[in-house]
């Protein structure tokens, strides 16, 4: 059985690492973070506009985010209602028309006078 000695391990650790750092409790310090921005993420997950999802981080907290659907890609029938539901809807003006044929002096005969 062959055992590698601490040569064959030195070779591996100089090719696969570039950079050791040996870090310990007598090199570590405390101090703030130096950024302007503080990089804070959250899980969210996109849906693609064929259907497929996907888990990313995000920089607001957004449960789902849905991508829009390329519309070069549908028929001319699905064009068109997609770009019917894109427009404003019209509101429609109920104007109601009052009938006003109160008379007072039919209500007279019930007002007492004092």
């Amino acid at each position: 059985m062959f055992k590698p000695g601490l040569e064959v391990f030195s070779k591996l650790l100089k090719n696969s690492y570039s950079h050791i750092r040996s870090v310990s409790s007598s090199t570590a310090s405390i101090t703030k973070i130096h950024r302007a921005v503080y990089a804070r993420t959250y899980p969210t997950v996109i849906v693609n506009s064929d259907g497929s999802t996907y888990r990313t981080r995000y920089h607001e907290p957004r449960a789902i985010i849905k991508l829009p659907i390329d519309i070069s890609q549908l028929s001319d029938a699905e064009r068109k209602i997609r770009l019917d539901k894109r427009k404003p809807k019209r509101k429609v003006k109920i104007e109601a028309e009052v009938d006003d044929k109160f008379n007072s002096s039919k209500y007279l005969k019930y007002m007492k006078k004092k």
